[in-house]
């Protein structure tokens, strides 16, 4: 597929450019800061510039597309990862501009312009749990994606918003449109680095309900996603098989979470943010387990 990518420079968006490269796809990444990664294309551009999303989407990808001297190819597929990705960066309505105007001119475009496929990067924060004011518990456990969404914070209202608008385009237009509720995003090189301190003290990790996904199974999501047709608007939870802690759930619950309905039963390890759905319906066969990546002394 000839996919348009915003965003690709980011943590969580190189790693899914680079699966999709090696995947065969062909990835123009759209940032404002090239990637520079082999195979990968790049065009400067803001997302909140409406005529410059417009633009990119029919742009070559690169001096070889100029050969055929048919014109430019068509996008397949769009994949909107390009944000400010989190509280505390900027300003709040700052956040709030930029994510919930940045998606809308990028689903706008595509949907003009005839694309039939987009999946954009919404959060884990809509939950309401992750940037609470205070210690806020969820509604039930494990967390799925019929849960009433409602947070605090600019960040997670945002991708509220913008859950929104990808439905109302899907309404006007029958595309498919897929929503990724992504968890807390780890590199390769930071299981070494940061979980033996998620270990020493799991309180850290209660506002993120324990979870995380691996930024290289994150791209295998994509990748499904991109693939699965006739879905329609969807969302779904990005997030690995287990919780990214070395406790049974049996204690997490009873010390994090002692007044919190569970809805069904649990295995000691699954994860409390759950991703039934996309092993259910997209087929997602996690591949990066944390314990493959922790020293066995730490864990």
């Amino acid at each position: 597929m000839r996919i348009l990518f915003t965003g690709g420079s980011g943590k969580a968006g190189r790693h899914v450019c680079r699966y999709l490269r090696d995947q065969g796809h062909r990835v123009v990444n759209v940032d404002l800061t090239p990637l520079g990664e082999p195979g990968i294309d790049n065009l400067t551009a803001d997302i909140t510039d409406s005529g410059a999303m417009f633009n990119v989407m029919t742009s070559y990808a690169d001096f070889d597309e100029l050969e055929p001297g048919t014109g430019v190819p068509r996008f397949d597929a769009v994949v909107h990862f390009a944000a400010i990705p989190r509280i505390l960066i900027a300003p709040d309505h700052e956040t709030f501009r930029v994510n919930t105007i940045g998606t809308y001119n990028v689903i706008e475009a595509a949907v003009k312009l005839g694309i039939r496929k987009i999946v954009f990067a919404s959060s884990e924060t809509t939950y309401g749990v992750c940037f609470a004011d205070g210690v806020a518990d969820p509604e039930y456990l494990p967390v799925d994606e019929e849960y009433d969404v409602n947070p605090m914070d600019s960040y997670g209202l945002s991708k509220v918003v913008n859950e929104k608008t990808g439905r109302t385009f899907q309404r006007r237009s029958g595309a498919d449109i897929y929503g990724l509720r992504i968890g807390n995003v780890i590199e390769p090189h930071e299981y070494e680095t940061l979980f033996p301190g998620f270990f020493a003290d799991p309180a850290k990790r209660r506002r993120n309900l324990f979870c995380y996904i691996d930024a290289r199974d994150l791209g295998q999501i994509v990748d499904l996603c991109l693939k699965t047709d006739g879905l329609g608007f969807q969302v779904f939870n990005a997030g690995n098989d287990s919780n990214g802690i070395n406790l049974p759930n049996t204690e997490l619950l009873a010390r994090f979470f002692p007044d919190v309905p569970v809805t069904r039963a649990l295995d000691e390890t699954e994860a409390l943010f759950s991703n039934r759905k996309i092993r259910e319906i997209l087929g997602f066969r996690e591949q990066h387990d944390w314990r493959n990546y922790v020293p066995e002394d730490t864990q």
